[in-house]
């Protein structure tokens, strides 16, 4: 199968954590019936993003949350990237994402591996790392349709690891990402293009709707982007779902067209000068 039909669900998210829920599988169920394939879910999707909330908000996996995920992962019969919510594990907190077939079995994981750390004086000031910790590996998982791989938000900003996806043999790279307002408008398409053109895939960003009234508030503009660099699909802050047809016949022909990933990695990239 060359072509799936991939779903984004850019969702508000709530301080209920039953709401939220509902209204996830609420936009799953209307994704599938849209003959989405694969249905990805914003980052901290059933509870508010903040430092104050990942602790109250944790639950283990297999949890609530999974199983609601699961089930409904099942009864549409998708993919479903379960975008990531706080993962409590041996007294540590993560933030991780949950993959489930379209048998409802749970077949991936990934935990977020960098930690959003950042300090821009006068604009954003946000340390995960006062409550989580990160996680330690790469994240890919197969379907009919290719093979895909998963980062969370910071993730998009380091070039090695999405190259390590596309050695890997990874078509598409899926980020839930909830980019601020601060560097929103400054980074979330240019990182994405850039992810996409260097290493010749497919690029899909997922984030929460934005409400204005909430302590951390998101950018939006859940956003997919073809191997050419090109955004092919794309919306505002609102809650909505974004639709994009994968075509992976055309990476193949960008690929074939410009060679970058068959050309030999040149010796002066590891040589001392």
């Amino acid at each position: 199968m060359s072509k799936f039909k991939l779903a984004l669900i850019q969702m508000l998210v709530g301080t209920s954590k039953g709401d939220n829920l509902s209204r996830a599988v609420k936009f799953i169920t209307e994704a599938a019936k849209s003959g989405a394939q694969l249905v990805a879910l914003p980052e901290c999707f059933n509870s508010p993003y903040g430092t104050k909330y990942f602790k109250e908000y944790s639950e283990k996996i297999p949890g609530e949350t999974s199983q609601v995920l699961s089930k409904a992962a099942k009864e549409n019969k998708i993919f479903l990237v379960g975008g990531s919510y706080p993962e409590e594990e041996n007294g540590k907190i993560f933030n991780t994402c949950p993959v489930f077939g379209p048998d409802g079995r749970l077949i991936a994981t990934h935990r977020k591996v960098h930690l959003f750390d950042i300090d821009v004086p006068g604009k954003m000031t946000f340390k995960e790392s006062e409550v989580l910790s990160s996680g330690n590996q790469l994240t890919s998982f197969q379907t009919d349709f290719g093979k895909i791989g998963i980062g969370i938000c910071y993730d998009i900003r380091f070039p090695e690891m999405s190259q390590s996806y596309s050695q890997k043999g990874c078509s598409l790279l899926i980020f839930p990402g909830a980019f601020n307002m601060t560097t929103g408008p400054a980074h979330w398409e240019l990182l994405q293009r850039s992810r996409a053109l260097d290493n010749q895939l497919y690029v899909a960003t997922v984030s929460p709707a934005r409400d204005d009234t909430a302590s951390y508030v998101v950018w939006g503009h859940s956003t997919v982007v073809n191997p050419w660099g090109e955004v092919i699909a794309t919306t505002d802050h609102k809650e909505t779902i974004v639709y994009a047809d994968i075509d992976l016949g055309y990476m193949s022909e960008v690929r074939e067209h410009i060679p970058v990933s068959r050309q030999k990695r040149n010796d002066l990239y590891t040589s001392p000068s």
